[in-house]
């Protein structure tokens, strides 16, 4: 993958040849009937791995772009569905290249679900019993933003605004408690803002119909509470087998517009205390 804002491609997915996605998968041709809400799991997608931003940039991976493609992909996709692998990865290209290939992997696969887990880990495993819990937040994100930004049918979407980014130095966020800043040359930025004190707090005043919390994830990362408005929506958990520099850890469409608060208030999970953030992202 939001990478988004940065592509958090599985380790499954990083370790599959492009040449052998295409040959497993069956190509869309431009006659090929749209799938059912294809353009709301399109914006769906987006937003969780980019933010709608079609200059995103994975600095770990290379993932590229509004729908986060891995470099590899990218030239077998474009090969497939443009006629040119060296086609560059312009707006209207990466939404050519998505449109033709979430349409046969929906012919492939006939569920959004299942098509959703295929773009993170490059596995057609139908049994959410199998997938990760990491996975499962995913695929849960995307379904969630396919309905509640369109309705319950998923309507047919404009292209998704692209989303700016937020720098942990903004003065937009405010920090209460205490916070200190980490540097890495995978943050937007080369800086992060950090905290490991139970109940410090960090507010950004937003406008914008959606926000995107961008953090790093790792062994040593804990859990915090992510409130829009004043309302607790979920609690975060940062925790991965290994050190990722930059991944869309939280993504929420808002129910109105005008201006916005999204809080987040570090738990001081024991063993692993660390809550940081990279950027947010917000769409317009």
């Amino acid at each position: 993958m939001p990478e988004p804002f940065g592509r958090r491609r599985g380790a499954v997915a990083a370790l599959i040849a492009a040449t052998v996605l295409v040959g497993i998968v069956p190509a869309a041709t431009g006659a090929a009937t749209a799938p059912p809400r294809l353009d709301r799991f399109m914006y769906a997608i987006g937003q969780v791995e980019s933010g709608g931003r079609y200059d995103a940039r994975n600095p770990t991976s290379g993932a590229y772009g509004k729908y986060q493609i891995m470099p590899a992909n990218w030239r077998a996709w474009a090969r497939t569905y443009l006629g040119n692998a060296s086609a560059p990865p312009t707006p209207r290209n990466q939404e050519r290249v998505a449109r033709a290939k979430f349409t046969a992997l929906w012919t492939w696969l006939k569920d959004w679900r299942v098509v959703a887990h295929w773009w993170l880990t490059g596995s057609k495993d139908r049994n959410s019993a199998h997938w990760s819990p990491y996975s499962r937040r995913y695929v849960n994100n995307v379904m969630a933003i396919m309905t509640r930004d369109g309705g319950g049918d998923g309507g047919t979407a404009a292209p998704a605004p692209a989303a700016r980014a937020i720098q942990e130095s903004s003065p937009q966020i405010v920090y209460a408690g205490s916070w200190s800043l980490a540097r890495h040359p995978g943050y937007a930025g080369g800086a992060a803002r950090y905290s490991t004190n139970r109940g410090a707090i960090a507010t950004l005043t937003f406008r914008g119909r959606s926000v995107a919390w961008v953090a790093p994830v790792g062994p040593t990362r804990g859990r915090a509470e992510v409130s829009i408005d004043g309302k607790l929506i979920r609690t975060v958990d940062l925790f991965a087998s290994r050190f990722v520099a930059r991944r869309t850890v939280f993504t929420m469409a808002v129910p109105s517009p005008g201006q916005h608060t999204l809080t987040i208030r570090v738990l001081g999970t024991p063993g692993r205390r660390n809550v940081s953030i990279d950027e947010f992202g917000v769409a317009a």
